[in-house]
């Protein structure tokens, strides 16, 4: 597995620009981007740029996978001012919002995955300044499926026989924290991203790579809340999430639970080897080194941490 990466968007992931070169000549959002992820081939593609070209940001990235190249490139004589971008290497989402913010050009970034840029799709300038104002990392929306029936997005963390758990609550209220946004939907502050890292292209889980993320935030000291004032609807069925445990979440072990905040620093204590070396299957000598890389890591991030696992559970919602 290779080393925890120590700074933003280190591992460069190849990728081709196509569009872009025309300037949005309806600028209302100055100071927020617009990044739509896309999944679903181009499906929804073209409405969801119609969408968000009138709303008036300052500007509109549009980002998948490598095999969508064709019908990107018949995109961008229709949207010149959209940038659109090809990842030509498989990677998570989360690779891809590193592309993206790197990319981004405003304070703030709006993402949403296409199928949420319906003709229901509302955002504007006001709602920009109300997520504005709450001066935090991430700014979630509430989600309703196709249906109209309320998405969960409330998580919340917990520890169930020793372990740690994510808990989805069905009642919400304004301003009421979550430990990540739902399917990356969200406002977000474009600096705190990068200053955190982003997503470590290490774990390539997409859950686990999230996770790690968001929980990495709120143990650094940022904050995560659901907005009743931004609502989006999916127009088709809702993802499901892959909470399966594997290799991925040993890397966000030792990044996120390891960690024990100490005075005003965290470490990594040596005697916890055992701990983490028979909670995996993984051979010693490999155990070793991602156990040595963890310890590297935390001595290098030691004074960034504002809290630890346990504190974080214990102290959540108060």
């Amino acid at each position: 597995m290779n080393t925890i990466p120590s700074i933003f968007n280190e591992h460069k992931v190849s990728y081709t620009v196509f569009g872009g070169t025309d300037e949005n000549l309806k600028v209302l959002i100055p100071s927020v981007t617009c990044v739509v992820l896309s999944r679903n081939g181009r499906h929804y593609r073209q409405v969801a740029i119609e969408n968000l070209l009138r709303k008036g940001f300052s500007k509109v990235i549009s980002i998948s996978q490598k095999s969508e190249q064709h019908s990107i490139e018949q995109l961008t004589h229709l949207f010149p001012s959209v940038e659109f971008i090809v990842t030509l290497e498989d990677v998570p989402q989360g690779e891809m919002l590193n592309i993206a913010f790197d990319r981004a050009n405003t304070d703030y970034v709006l993402v949403v995955q296409e199928e949420l840029c319906g003709e229901n799709f509302i955002f504007n300038s006001s709602l920009a300044e109300k997520l504005i104002s709450k001066k935090q990392f991430c700014v979630a929306p509430r989600l309703v499926s196709e249906s109209g029936q309320r998405i969960p997005v409330v998580f919340c963390p917990d520890v169930r026989k020793g372990k740690l758990s994510v808990e989805e609550e069905t009642s919400m209220t304004d301003s009421q924290f979550t430990l990540y946004p739902y399917d990356y939907a969200g406002f977000y502050n474009r600096e705190t991203f990068c200053l955190l890292g982003g997503y470590d292209y290490t774990i390539t889980s997409e859950y686990w790579q999230k996770l790690d993320l968001f929980v990495r935030s709120w143990l650094w000291g940022e904050k995560i809340s659901i907005s009743n004032v931004l609502e989006l609807t999916y127009a088709e069925s809702v993802p499901e999430e892959d909470r399966t445990v594997e290799l991925s979440y040993l890397r966000f072990y030792l990044k996120n639970i390891l960690p024990v905040f100490v005075s005003d620093h965290a470490r990594i204590s040596k005697s916890s080897f055992l701990r983490f070396k028979f909670g995996n299957s993984c051979g010693f000598v490999e155990s070793w080194h991602q156990f040595k890389d963890a310890i590297r890591w935390t001595s290098d991030n030691q004074y960034r941490f504002k809290t630890d696992i346990i504190s974080l559970i214990e102290n959540w919602g108060k």
